[in-house]
């Protein structure tokens, strides 16, 4: 009951700041939930033996949501990333051991690509044409895949997945995730189709249905694999869950594990369609 009550109010917050919120709410909460997460991230790094300051983690993590502000221009971000690879080995150099220095750095930068950066493209998407369909067909997809491969998972599967990195995720559980994510990405454009009948074009999808299918299905794709490979970090250094913060699903950084890949591949699908003309979402 705890872990279905704090879904109900994440999700009511996510689409209240969806179809109601302006760019600098979307911004900030995006940032917050990156800020967070990045914390988890450095508790995780720390406990494998990295040197990562907090104070730069926290501060590198903000730097890259500046760009997406009016007053800054996007193509900052790569030299912000630059300045801030520079300073934290720096830091390590002098103040770490020597033998440190290296993973130290790669860790505490890997964090930013990891973390900080998939989450700067959820005020980017918001702000796209269709911004409030791309996130709630995004979010939709990432969801009700993670739920479908619980519940149908857990029940009857048999088969592992990946043994190794996640003992309980199963090959039935990972089919029924990317069915979920299809079906549910699907309704998703069916409601939108129905308010665009009645002129309410809040959510108006205008690409093919093919198209959205196959979105779904590499979104889906993309959250498994985010999952996973959260699972590996946690596993490379015993521990269960990133953090304690949402009750009933552990850490920020287990429930945005999924959306960290998964947002990236959608904003690149995005950047194909609009290259190769295919249309806008």
């Amino acid at each position: 009951m705890t872990r279905i009550l704090t879904a109900i109010v994440l999700i009511a917050v996510v689409f209240a700041l969806i179809f109601f919120g302006q760019l600098w709410m979307i911004t900030l909460f995006a940032a917050l939930v990156a800020e967070l997460a990045a914390y988890e991230y450095l508790q995780l790094a720390k406990a494998g033996g990295a040197r990562i300051p907090l104070a730069w983690m926290l501060t590198g993590t903000a730097c890259l949501f500046l760009p997406i502000l009016p007053f800054w221009p996007l193509d900052a971000q790569l030299p912000l990333l630059s300045a801030l690879a520079i300073t934290l080995f720096t830091w390590t150099a002098f103040r770490s051991p020597l033998e440190t220095v290296l993973p130290s750095t790669a860790q505490g930068l890997f964090g930013l690509l990891y973390i900080a950066f998939p989450m700067t493209l959820v005020p980017l998407l918001w702000k796209q044409e269709d911004g409030p369909a791309l996130l709630v067909f995004l979010l939709v997809c990432v969801w009700s895949g993670d739920i479908f491969a619980l519940y149908i998972g857990k029940n009857f599967g048999k088969s592992k997945l990946a043994p190794r990195l996640s003992p309980n995720k199963t090959w039935l559980g990972s089919f029924a995730s990317l069915l979920g994510s299809v079906l549910c990405g699907l309704a998703v454009v069916f409601v939108s189709d129905r308010l665009a009948l009645h002129g309410i074009t809040t959510m108006h999808i205008t690409e093919p249905v093919w198209q959205s299918v196959l979105l779904a299905i590499l979104i889906n794709a993309a959250a498994q694999l985010g999952d996973l490979l959260e699972s590996a970090i946690k596993r490379g250094v015993n521990v269960k869950d990133s953090g304690t913060l949402l009750p009933g699903h552990g850490g920020i950084l287990d429930r945005i594990d999924a959306l960290l890949l998964a947002a990236p591949v959608l904003w690149f699908a995005l950047l194909f369609k609009d290259t190769f003309k295919l249309g806008a979402f």
